[in-house]
């Protein structure tokens, strides 16, 4: 299977669904840890993608990213709208050419710039309990052509395990041991959603 613009919006628009519905769950798993707002930031930059999609309508794979990434920068809050900003924006520049994607590998070397723009942005490692412990394994996973559901699942679960380095969680300690991070869990979300593409 491949992903043209086409598929790209679609799996997009499966984000934005899954991320409205989950938005309480989102915001309950931020509540102990940061400021119980992940939920309802990211569905308010969803929405804010969809609205920006409607008027541009951008033609091209480079173009709908960085619609999206615009829509998460202006309005999430908090760490999570300038982490997946960076991410999508770095995705923007390296799809400049390129009208579509024809395997797991092509995307996760493509995805691998965009946990590059995170890395770059927050300064998190993998074992630091964010949302980079669940698009380190995604790309590798991809560029090994083996993504499956159980396998971003289970980044996602093991954040709970970890003590929290970097964001509001980070101020815990030991006591954000315990519970999923809820970018990982947000992220976890936006690769599922993609295994319907591909």
């Amino acid at each position: 299977m491949e992903i043209t613009v086409k598929e790209l919006q679609a799996w997009l628009a499966d984000f934005a669904a899954e991320i409205k519905v989950k938005k309480d769950y989102l915001s309950e798993l931020d509540t102990p840890i940061g400021d119980g707002d992940h939920g309802n930031n990211m569905a308010r930059g969803m929405k804010a993608y969809e609205e920006s999609l409607a008027q541009q309508k951008p033609a091209t794979i480079s173009d709908t990213f960085k619609v999206l990434a615009m829509a998460l920068i202006s309005k999430v809050g908090g760490a999570s709208g300038p982490l997946y900003g960076s991410a999508f924006m770095n995705l923007t520049k390296e799809t400049k050419n390129i009208t579509e994607i024809t395997s797991q590998a092509q995307l996760g070397n493509l995805m691998a710039q965009g946990l590059n723009g995170i890395q770059l942005r927050g300064k998190a490692e993998v074992g630091d309990k964010t949302m980079v412990d669940v698009w380190s394994p995604v790309v590798a996973a991809l560029k090994e052509e083996n993504l499956t559901v159980e396998k971003i699942t289970a980044a996602k679960e093991a954040t709970k395990d970890l003590v929290a380095k970097k964001g509001r969680a980070s101020y815990l300690g030991e006591r954000a041991v315990g519970h999923i991070d809820p970018g990982a869990a947000s992220s976890a979300l936006l690769f599922t959603t993609l295994l319907t593409y591909f």
